[in-house]
């Protein structure tokens, strides 16, 4: 493969709003030097190539396909950049979907690398410079930077996985690495214009429409019978109510008792355990990270107030289990308003594959006047929250990314207290706006790709509400989200709102499905376009655990017999 300097992507895209949000060193000369070849080595990808008009380029050089006379490119959301990174493939006629999908992947995974080396050299200078910290500060670095890190890793497991693999794997780890950098432009999005922001947000914007582009081609070699954008065909829902990725064994420690668990460590304040605080337990649990089971730790009863946690990306595999809501309780306060970034205001995040949580109470108690505080970021990947409770204001759950499950759980805040992007279905749920004098806000979901595999799914839940609560407003311009078979107390009868404006983009799907309650009626409903008052059971079904967030290609090899998962 032979990919030269070109144009890989046009300079200006929309992207959704930011949701409401040090001296130079001896080192500095270097540091700048860093920068400057980082982003000379990073603008070769982003040299203009020669003037060739769409069209024609589609004739030259996608008629030599036979195949197909049309360009591979054209159903992505962006055509041009997509081209210009064929035309960089020596004898690209010859090369089958499957081949060009990987190429693509490829180029991501490699300007996502470049991007975080580019990042990791500004760094010092932030940190440093008061008139660079002004206009960019560290934190926003930060986090862009653990989100390419995120994004690279994602990227390398889609260029590792075979023909053969689960293709929702493929579209989860794509979605994520998308909305890894969709999150980090809406960071830079509240910095001020400098140098160095404008840079990175170049450099995000690339790897998003690589990772944008790359989706679009995986429709096309994606194994026959995966479920499309839209949800994709029935798949079984286990008798018990959980995910088929949930295995027979976890299903038993989610229901065991702690002597069964046989817990790994045991966090209590009183002395009593292995450890006195969850971070102690945290990082002996890092130990035993990437192993094959669970590392189980056990909080006892007694109210926890750490800060911030944090289960790392490569601690996989980690269980917490709690004494019950409102008993085992991990607190903090920490908000954007007092100057956390919105990730890192998080009182626990799990980033880790495979988490697990049961029994426990997260909060954030910074209060409606500190506006977005999370209670829980999650970007787990296949993460289960059993009979937890989520309790905040603004923002409380950030289901940022990846595959979730949240079942038996109570979740309660003010305004968007439900968002992010992932795949995620809240089943046997108790979800509660709490009164601040303004209107509340339940989901604001963020999809900003058709293609992502992402939306949120209340099923057979219970929302209570006020006359100033509506079910959620679309944060981005494919937001997806439905309820359904659950009960809605007596909320504004519009039931959703505009995210700005008075109407919302064309690409959201929002619905509803057999919902009973004061609230459920759907007369007075809003009349956008992308918004479906009462699906069919077939539609519906698209969005059942089993269907949302259990994968594809792989479940016919179970033998398990094919279930809508709805309620009869």
């Amino acid at each position: 493969m032979s990919i030269s300097c070109l144009n890989m992507y046009e300079k200006s895209s929309k992207y959704g709003t930011q949701r409401n949000k040090h001296m130079w060193g001896t080192s500095c000369a270097s540091s700048i030097f860093k920068v400057l070849l980082s982003a000379t080595l990073l603008s070769c990808l982003m040299i203009e190539a020669k003037p060739t008009s769409p069209s024609s380029l589609t004739h030259v050089q996608f008629s030599k396909f036979p195949r197909s006379s049309s360009s591979p490119c054209e159903n992505t959301l962006h055509v041009e950049s997509c081209e210009s990174m064929l035309l960089s493939i020596q004898n690209v006629h010859e090369k089958t979907p499957k081949e060009l999908f990987d190429i693509s992947v490829e180029l991501a995974a490699t300007q996502a690398k470049s991007a975080r080396t580019h990042a990791e050299s500004i760094k010092p200078m932030v940190m440093t410079d008061e008139k660079i910290s002004s206009t960019l500060s560290p934190p926003a670095v930060d986090d862009c930077m653990e989100l390419l890190d995120d994004s690279v890793r994602r990227l390398n497991d889609v260029v590792n996985t075979k023909t053969n693999s689960n293709s929702d794997d493929v579209r989860t780890w794509l979605s994520t690495a998308l909305t890894n950098q969709e999150t980090c432009l809406d960071i830079l999005q509240t910095q001020k214009s400098s140098t160095y922001k404008n840079m990175m947000e170049t450099n995000a914007r690339n790897v998003s429409k690589l990772v944008s582009n790359s989706l679009a081609l995986y429709n096309s070699v994606k194994p026959t019978g995966t479920r499309t954008s839209g949800g994709g065909g029935g798949r079984k829902l286990l008798s018990d109510g959980f995910p088929t990725w949930v295995s027979g064994r976890e299903r038993k420690l989610l229901e065991a008792s702690i002597e069964e668990l046989r817990p790994s460590a045991v966090v209590a304040q009183d002395g009593s355990g292995t450890h006195t605080t969850i971070g102690q337990a945290l990082a002996f649990a890092s130990l035993a990270a990437g192993t094959s089971g669970k590392t189980v730790i056990h909080v006892k009863a007694g109210t926890y107030n750490e800060g911030s946690l944090k289960v790392a990306s490569s601690q996989s595999n980690v269980m917490l289990v709690g004494d019950g809501k409102g008993v085992t309780v991990i607190t903090g306060s920490k908000n954007v308003e007092d100057g956390s970034s919105l990730q890192n205001s998080a009182t626990f995040a799990a980033t880790g594959d495979g988490f697990m949580a049961r029994d426990i109470t997260f909060q954030n108690t910074a209060g409606p006047a500190k506006h977005q505080a999370v209670a829980l970021r999650v970007t787990s990947d296949k993460s289960v929250f059993y009979r937890c409770s989520i309790v905040g204001y603004q923002d409380s759950l950030y289901t940022h990314s990846n595959r979730q499950f949240y079942r038996e759980t109570d979740i309660s805040g003010t305004v968007d207290f439900i968002f992010g992007n992932s795949a995620v279905v809240f089943q046997s749920c108790n979800i509660s706006p709490r009164s601040n004098g303004n209107k509340n806000f339940i989901t604001a979901q963020g999809r900003s790709d058709p293609n992502q595999n992402t939306g949120i799914s209340i099923h057979n839940c219970r929302i209570s509400g006020a006359s100033d609560t509506y079910l959620g407003r679309p944060w981005k311009a494919y937001s997806r989200t439905v309820i359904m078979q659950s009960f809605i107390g007596s909320i504004n009868p519009a039931g959703w709102f505009p995210w700005t404006g008075n109407s919302a983009p064309k690409g959201i799907y929002y619905a509803e499905y057999m919902n009973s309650g004061p609230g459920a009626g759907t007369g007075g409903r809003v009349k956008w376009s992308g918004y479906h008052p009462s699906l069919s059971s077939a539609e519906a079904t698209q969005f059942t655990v089993s269907n949302l967030i259990a994968g594809g290609s792989w479940l016919p090899a179970t033998g398990v017999a094919y279930d809508s998962g709805l309620k009869p």
